[in-house]
């Protein structure tokens, strides 16, 4: 069981363990148990390249117990400057560098972080096969991956994905109907929704499109008392796929607003006009 929200760190490395530490403690304040991350993230582009893991290593090494609180995810695959690499070989050695990094003994969640067209899904399947069979990882899934990538994935192998982790916001719906939403109910997949809040394009609108969205879920903040940001990950939360919108902010009074979604009750009419905002057409 994992809380509906969860919190991530790509933007989590460069500060200190004991900064780390207290954004941990607010987002446990604010009642997140699934924690996020990757280790690519920390990487700008010519270094860093697993420092929000070891930067959480840190912080466990220093406060001995916090890691049994929480849901712990991590991601590979991503192997800066070469694109993505699924080899067994890579995905094995990329798994014991994150656990050595976070200096833990096993992740609750590992998931491959992009498709990597070159490797065979049955190769990626074996990898991760051995990840839960090795007593490493409880719990294996995929992200960014296509409805077709990710039924042949499973295909051939004997443990079950149990998480997809797409783009998804209110500027971003098209999980929705390329039937990776539908994918993940009929085979009860946890959707966890990166990017929530456009890329920050639902804060900050520049486009026609995204000021129609954030007048929207304005409408709908105002009459909750809730800021537009926690509107638009209620708005994501109220899908029947039940997507868990990743949080990505790194300021501790905004974590501590999480908990404000739960003040936002939609009704159809509300939730679809959010949804023809961000389309820019009517429904048929």
């Amino acid at each position: 069981m994992v809380s509906p929200i969860a919190w991530g760190m790509w933007r989590f490395a460069g500060r200190s363990a004991d900064e780390a530490r207290a954004l941990i403690e607010a987002a446990f304040a604010a009642g997140i148990t699934l924690f996020d991350t990757a280790d690519i993230y920390g990487f700008d582009g010519e270094g860093g390249f697993g420092d929000a893991e070891l930067l959480l290593g840190e912080v466990f090494a220093a406060t001995p117990g916090l890691r049994d609180r929480m849901v712990l995810a991590t991601k590979g695959g991503i192997t800066p400057p070469v694109p993505y690499d699924s080899s067994r070989e890579y995905l094995m050695r990329a798994l014991d560098n994150s656990l050595r990094r976070m200096r833990v003994e096993q992740v609750d969640l590992y998931q491959i972080h992009r498709p990597d067209i070159l490797a065979h899904p049955q190769e990626v399947a074996r990898a991760l096969d051995d990840m839960v069979a090795s007593g490493k990882v409880k719990a294996v899934g995929v992200s960014n991956y296509s409805v077709d990538q990710t039924r042949t994935l499973a295909s051939f192998l004997t443990v079950p994905l149990v998480s997809q982790q797409p783009e998804f916001s209110a500027l971003f719906t098209e999980p929705m109907t390329n039937g990776l939403f539908d994918q993940a109910m009929k085979h009860d997949v946890a959707i966890l929704a990166w990017s929530p809040l456009g890329g920050g394009r639902i804060a900050d609108p520049g486009t026609a499109q995204e000021r129609a969205v954030a007048a929207a879920l304005d409408a709908k903040a105002e009459e909750a008392g809730v800021s537009r940001t926690a509107a638009a990950y209620a708005w994501i939360m109220a899908h029947p796929v039940r997507a868990i919108p990743i949080v990505g902010t790194q300021n501790a009074q905004r974590i501590a607003e999480i908990g404000d979604v739960f003040k936002v009750k939609w009704t159809r009419t509300e939730w679809y006009d959010v949804l023809v905002a961000s389309r820019g057409e009517k429904l048929p």
